[in-house]
C-alpha cells in the first residue's frame, strides 16, 4: 500500500503511514464484519485476555457458599443441643429432651394440691431430704432413689410432681416416657444417658418421667422375634437408676396409670424405693379440691362445697376441676354476678350424666316408655333397704341415654356386701320390669341395664366367691392386656361342667333379682303410675319430689303442663298383661343405671 497521511483525534497529522493497528472489543466482532474485512484484504487476529484465575474463582464460589451454609447450620444445631431446654435440631436426636424448670416457672406448690394428703407427706419428706441431708444421714438413713406415683387418670400425679418442683428449690428435669424412643436405633438409650449426665452435673436434683409405662413396659412383650428399641432404652434406664455408677443426689419421680404393665426389674427397691398410690379422693378430699379450684371464683352465699363433695362420689380431681369450670361458664352465660348453687348442680349433671339433648326428637310413646322405665329404677331402689338413695331422675336425653337415674351413696364404700350387690342388680332390672308390667313388652332401652346386671352377677360368682353352690373359689384369670411379656394364650382353670354351673348360678342371681323387682312394682303399681306421670310432666325429679310422690302428696304446680296436676292412675295404661301388636323400636343407646 502507498504511504499516506492520517489525521488523528488530537488534531495532529501522522505522515507516511503504511500500517494501522487497531484493538477492538471482542464483543463487536460478528460474521458480517469479518467478511467485509476479508474482502478488503485486511489482516486481523483475535486474542482473548488471560482470565484463568477469575474463571476458577467463579466456578469454585458456589461450592464455597454451599459448604459455608452447611457448616453454619451444623454448628447452630450442635450448639442448640448443648444444654437442657435448648433448641433441638436434626443432629441432636441423641440428646435428652428433658426440660429444666427454673424458679420462675415453678408456680405450683403443695398448697395447690388437695385430696392426696398421704402422697404429699411422702413427697415432702423427699424434699426435706434434699434440703437437709445431714438430718437423715447422721442416723444412717439413705435418700430414696426413686418414687413411683400410681393411680387412675386425673387424680393429680403430674400436679404433685409440679408441686415438688415448686417446693424443692433444686433443679427439676421434666420429660415424658414417649420422648425417649424415636425412629433411629440407639436414640432412646443415648437420651437416657444424656438425661442422667445432666442430672449428675446438676445434683442434687429431681428427674420427673411422666407416663413411664411408654418406655418401662414388661420386657419380652410381643410375639415377634425382631429387635425392640424400647427394651434397649429400658435396659439403659435400669442401669442408670441402679448400676455400678452411683447417681448420688439424683432422685427419680415417675408417674403412671398402668402399673400392671411395668417391668418387675423397674419396680424393685433400689430403683423405685417408694410406690405412692394416688387414688380418687374421698369426700373430705373432694371438698378440699373444690376449695382449691373455687378460691379465685366469686361464689354465692348459698353454695355449699360439702354438699357438692358428697354428691360427686367417684370423681377425680380433674373431673372436679372441669365441673367447677363448667359452673363458672354457665354463670357467665347467664350474666350472673357470682356462681350459685344451681350452676354447680347443672354442671354436675352435665359432667356425671352427659350433656342435655333437648332438641332430640322423641315420640310420645317412646317418651312414655322411658318415663316408666326410669320410674321402675326409682321405685325398686326406693323400696330396697340395701340400695343407695335415689338422687335424681330425668327423661331428658343426656349423652347416649334417653333417660338417667342417679344414686347418691350415704357414705364412701370400699367393700360391698352380697346384699348390696344383689340390690344393685335388682334396681338395675327395675326399668325392664316396669316395661313388662305396664306395656307387656320389652325394648332395647334395658340393654345396658342387663349388661351391668350380668357383669355384677358373674363377678359375684367367679371373683368374689358369693355363690353357695360353687363356694369361695376364683374361676378364671382376670382380663389382662396382650403383649405384656406374659402368657399370650389364655387357659381355663375349670372344667366344662363347672362352666355350665357358673352360667347357671349367674342366671339364677339375675332371675331372682328380676322376680324381686317385679314384686316390688306390682305391690306399688299406683305409685309407679304417679311417678311416671310426674316425670312425664316435669321431665326431671329430685329426691324430695320423689319422696312426696311416694307419700301421696301433691307437687307444686308447674306452668305449661295441665296446671301442674298429676293425672290420676285411671288415665294411665292398664298394668294387666295384654298382647302387644309389635315391639316398639327404641333408639339404640346405652342406658345408665
Amino acid at each position: 500500500k502507498e504511504p499516506m497521511d492520517i489525521q488523528t483525534e488530537n488534531g495532529k497529522t501522522a505522515r507516511n503511514v503504511t500500517r494501522i493497528t487497531l484493538t477492538l472489543p471482542y464483543t463487536n466482532l460478528d460474521d458480517a464484519l469479518v467478511t467485509a474485512w476479508m474482502s478488503k484484504g485486511l489482516k486481523f487476529r483475535v486474542e482473548k485476555e488471560d482470565n484463568t484465575w477469575m474463571n476458577v474463582a467463579i466456578s469454585i464460589l458456589p461450592w464455597i457458599l454451599l459448604i459455608g451454609i452447611w457448616l453454619f447450620i451444623f454448628r447452630r444445631m450442635q450448639a442448640g443441643a448443648g444444654g437442657a431446654g435448648g433448641t433441638k435440631g436434626l443432629f441432636s436426636f441423641g440428646k435428652s429432651r428433658a426440660k429444666l424448670l427454673t424458679e420462675g416457672l415453678m408456680q405450683v406448690t403443695f398448697a395447690d394440691v388437695a385430696g392426696a394428703d398421704e402422697a404429699k407427706v411422702e413427697l415432702q419428706e423427699i424434699i426435706e431430704f434434699l434440703r437437709e441431708p445431714a438430718k437423715f444421714q447422721r442416723l444412717g438413713g439413705k435418700i430414696p432413689k426413686g418414687v413411683l406415683l400410681l393411680g387412675p387418670p386425673g387424680t393429680g400425679k403430674t400436679l404433685l410432681a409440679r408441686a415438688v418442683a415448686g417446693e424443692a428449690g433444686v433443679p427439676f428435669f421434666s420429660i415424658s416416657g414417649a420422648d425417649f424412643v424415636e425412629m433411629f436405633v440407639g436414640v432412646g438409650a443415648s437420651r437416657v444417658r444424656d438425661l442422667f449426665d445432666q442430672g449428675k452435673r446438676s445434683a442434687p436434683c429431681i428427674i420427673f418421667i411422666d407416663e413411664i409405662d411408654a418406655v418401662g413396659r414388661h420386657r419380652g412383650a410381643g410375639i415377634g422375634g425382631g429387635h425392640d428399641e424400647r427394651e434397649q432404652t429400658l435396659n439403659q434406664l435400669l442401669v442408670e437408676m441402679d448400676g455400678f455408677e452411683q447417681n448420688t443426689g439424683v432422685i427419680i419421680i415417675a408417674a403412671t396409670n398402668r402399673p400392671d404393665v411395668l417391668d418387675p426389674a423397674l419396680l424393685r427397691p433400689g430403683r423405685f424405693d417408694r410406690q405412692i398410690v394416688v387414688d380418687r379422693p374421698d369426700v373430705k378430699g373432694r371438698e378440699g379440691i373444690f376449695r382449691v379450684h373455687t378460691k379465685n371464683i366469686p361464689l354465692d352465699a348459698d353454695v355449699r362445697l360439702d354438699v357438692l363433695a358428697k354428691g360427686t362420689p367417684g370423681l377425680s380431681g380433674a373431673d372436679i376441676a372441669n365441673l367447677v369450670n363448667e359452673a363458672a361458664l354457665l354463670a357467665a352465660r347467664q350474666n350472673s354476678k357470682a356462681v350459685e348453687m344451681h350452676h354447680f348442680e347443672e354442671a354436675k349433671d352435665k359432667v356425671m350424666m352427659g350433656t342435655e339433648r333437648k332438641s332430640m326428637l322423641i315420640s310420645d310413646k317412646e317418651k312414655k316408655i322411658t318415663s316408666y322405665h326410669e320410674s321402675g329404677h326409682v321405685l325398686v331402689a326406693r323400696f330396697l333397704p340395701e340400695a343407695d338413695p335415689v338422687h335424681k331422675v330425668t327423661i331428658i336425653p343426656r349423652g347416649r341415654a334417653l333417660g338417667v337415674t342417679t344414686y347418691l351413696p350415704i357414705d364412701e364404700k370400699h367393700t360391698y356386701s352380697r346384699e348390696y350387690l344383689e340390690a344393685m342388680i335388682t334396681y338395675a332390672l327395675g326399668g325392664r320390669a316396669a316395661e313388662k308390667l305396664v306395656f307387656n313388652q320389652f325394648t332395647t332401652g334395658a340393654g345396658n341395664d342387663i349388661e351391668r346386671a350380668t357383669e355384677l352377677a358373674r363377678k359375684m360368682v367367679c371373683e368374689w366367691g358369693m355363690s353357695d353352690k360353687l363356694g369361695p373359689l376364683a374361676y378364671g384369670a382376670k382380663e389382662e392386656e396382650l403383649f405384656l411379656g406374659r402368657e399370650v394364650t389364655k387357659t381355663r382353670s375349670f372344667s366344662e361342667n363347672t362352666a355350665i354351673a357358673i352360667d347357671e348360678e349367674v342366671r339364677q342371681i339375675v332371675t331372682r333379682a328380676m322376680k324381686r323387682a317385679d314384686k316390688i312394682l306390682k305391690d306399688n303399681v299406683k305409685i309407679l303410675h304417679r311417678l311416671a306421670a310426674a316425670l312425664l310432666e316435669r321431665e326431671i325429679l329430685d329426691s324430695e319430689e320423689i319422696d312426696k310422690i311416694i307419700r301421696g302428696e301433691e307437687l307444686p304446680p308447674v306452668e305449661k303442663h295441665n296446671n301442674g296436676k298429676i293425672p290420676s292412675p285411671d288415665a294411665l295404661p292398664d298394668p294387666s298383661p295384654k298382647k302387644a301388636a309389635a315391639p316398639v323400636p327404641a333408639e339404640k343407646t346405652e342406658k345408665k343405671l
